[in-house]
This record gives C-alpha cells, sequence and structure tokens, in this order.
C-alpha cells in the first residue's frame, strides 16, 4: 500500500513538473509580432486552468488542483513581459493604468503568482480543507487584484 502511495506521489509530481515545463515553452512559443493576441492566449490559458480548478474542488478532487495551480503559477510569471510598452490597442482590454502603474501592475502579477503557488501546496499536501477554503478567495484575491484595476470590464 506504501508502495502504491509513493508511486502515486511519483506520477503526480512527474506530471506537475511536465505541465510545468510545457507552460514554460508555450508561453515562450505564445510570442509574437502581436502582443495583445499573446497575452488573450496566456489569459486564456489561465482562465482554462481556474475554471479546471474549480470543477476539481466541486467534484472532490481537490488533490488534482496542484497541476492546474502550478500552470497558473507559471503563467501568471509571465504576464508582466506580455504587456510591453505601446501594445495598447482597440483589440485589448488594458487600461491604461498598467504602464502608468507598472511597478503596482508587476506586483499584482507576482501576487497572482504566490496565491497559485500556495494553492498548488495545500493541494500537493492534500489539504482539501485548506484547498476549498483558498478556491472560495482565489479569484478576487488573485485575478481581481489585477483585474479590478488594469482591465476594463468586459464589453456588453
Amino acid at each position: 500500500m506504501k508502495r502504491l502511495r509513493t508511486s502515486r506521489s511519483v506520477l503526480v509530481l512527474c506530471s506537475v513538473l511536465v505541465l510545468a515545463i510545457a507552460t514554460v515553452a508555450a508561453a515562450q512559443s505564445m510570442k509574437s509580432a502581436n502582443p495583445v493576441a499573446d497575452r488573450q492566449r496566456l489569459m486564456k490559458l489561465i482562465g482554462a486552468s481556474w475554471a479546471d480548478i474549480q470543477a476539481k474542488v466541486k467534484a472532490g478532487n481537490a488533490e488534482a488542483v496542484a497541476v492546474n495551480a502550478e500552470t497558473i503559477a507559471v503563467s501568471a510569471s509571465h504576464i508582466p513581459p506580455m504587456f510591453p510598452a505601446g501594445s495598447m490597442t482597440d483589440q485589448s482590454k488594458a487600461k491604461p493604468e498598467i504602464w502608468q502603474k507598472f511597478p503596482e501592475f508587476e506586483a499584482a502579477a507576482k501576487n497572482a503568482e504566490s496565491l497559485a503557488e500556495q494553492l498548488r501546496d495545500a493541494a500537493r499536501a492534500k489539504d482539501s480543507a485548506k484547498v476549498e477554503a483558498m478556491v472560495k478567495d482565489f479569484g478576487p484575491k488573485a485575478c481581481g487584484a489585477c483585474h479590478t484595476p488594469f482591465r476594463q470590464p468586459p464589453r456588453s
């Protein structure tokens, strides 16, 4: 039984590592001549990972969110470089405040990265209660901390 748990833990750890490497590679390959499209793809990846986290927690599989939380953490570390000066267009939902307050923008992205890492660690520790509590606050504390001051509301 102990051997099965160890094998399972190794498998989960290897999966997380492969996903993290793939996320970094994907983020690197996302860069093109169109930074708005690049960051929209990155944000869709984060959004899909967040949706998967919510579904897993709802299904009672809190341990499985570690992979998605790692994806968000790695992706969040790539957010600030995706906003080079002069990359605001009518296709972008970015507010000018990003470039006016870039250190605060970087801090918000770092906050999301840190919270995602904490969520990943709670999932790895199989602390379902902590994962569930963190998921309740993650949206406003991680995503909202950046979206509220730096992103225009969705267009109707």
